[in-house]
């Protein structure tokens, strides 16, 4: 019982930054563990991020490692994530998920309820 809404992707140069946003209805935000994924042009969507509820336990894609990083502010019910070092291959729409009371944070899209629409993210060459 939450919807997803994504901001904050647009176009930018390899090598420069960029913070999604995704901002949740509701009054639960805090029992949800919260995913970003992603999914390219031909590719399959893939995990990139995600946090458990309280963002004690964090996971990351190897690829994205000491680039991106992952945080939610219940308060806001807004998960982030911040993007640096980008790379012509990070393109992609990239998705806000969440589980409702998961254990953990969850890496694999079919664990999740809800998604958001996406936002497009394009890094230059």
């Amino acid at each position: 019982q939450v919807q997803l809404v994504e901001s904050g992707g647009g176009l930018v140069q390899a090598g420069g930054s960029l913070r999604l946003s995704c901002a949740a209805s509701g009054r639960t935000f805090s029992r949800y563990a919260m995913g970003w994924f992603r999914q390219a042009p031909g590719k399959e969507r893939e995990f990139v991020a995600a946090i458990s509820l309280s963002g004690g336990s964090l996971y990351y894609a190897d690829s994205v490692k000491g680039r991106f990083t992952i945080s939610r502010d219940n308060a806001k019910n807004t998960v982030y994530l911040q993007m640096n070092s980008l790379k012509p291959e990070d393109t992609a729409v990239y998705y806000c998920a969440a589980k409702q009371t998961a254990w953990g944070a969850p890496r694999t899209s079919s664990e999740y309820d809800y998604w958001g629409q996406g936002t497009q993210v394009t890094v230059s060459s």
